[in-house]
């Protein structure tokens, strides 16, 4: 398929609703208040573009390729990532909505989660190693099976981690975390 390269441009307040990004490869351009819901990303590639104050929403991300993106204050409800092109996967959300979302068995290294609402979003079986979820609401998020090594959640609230179910090797956690840590077991924490 024919691709067209669209290169270091700007995009402002642009509802894209019938667009078709598979034919479509952006970098290095950064989408400012434009509006995806339900947008259809299928094949599309995006290589270290700038999404901010934008609404992804609900979009369909089937083999969609993401190299080192960046989410600033983005709503990014009930997407799945798992369906993502694996090839170069990389990036970083701040200050963004995430919930209902879906990570599942994706390897996201040393990914960073600031200041964002991940609630129900589904991780299992990920690789989040060296990931950082810096004063991130997990709640109700899915950890099973993932690699939690080296990840820092010593800022992060609201989530409920079975130690026994995950690898968590030198992972960071707050001693306000514990409980998230513990819930399993049933105990009190005073």
């Amino acid at each position: 398929m024919e691709r067209e390269l669209i290169f270091e441009k700007e995009i402002q307040q642009e509802v894209f609703d019938k667009h078709i990004f598979s034919k479509y490869e952006y970098e290095r351009c950064t989408f400012r208040s434009c509006d995806f819901t339900k947008v259809k990303l299928i094949e599309a590639i995006f290589i270290d573009c700038r999404f901010i104050d934008c609404n992804l929403s609900l979009v369909n991300v089937s083999q969609a390729a993401f190299r080192d993106v960046h989410f600033n204050n983005c709503k990014l409800l009930g997407i799945q990532f798992e369906n993502c092109n694996e090839f170069g996967l990389s990036f970083s959300f701040e200050n963004c909505v995430l919930n209902h979302s879906s990570f599942f068995r994706k390897k996201l290294n040393k990914t960073s989660f600031t200041k964002s609402l991940l609630h129900e979003v589904d991780f299992t079986e990920c690789d989040l190693s060296g990931s950082t979820f810096d004063e991130c609401d997990l709640f109700k998020a899915a950890f099973s099976q993932s690699i939690l090594e080296k990840a820092d959640f010593t800022s992060a609230y609201n989530y409920d981690i079975n130690p026994d179910g995950n690898k968590i090797k030198k992972a960071k956690f707050s001693l306000n975390g514990l409980p998230g840590l513990l819930r399993k077991y049933d105990i009190e924490i005073k």
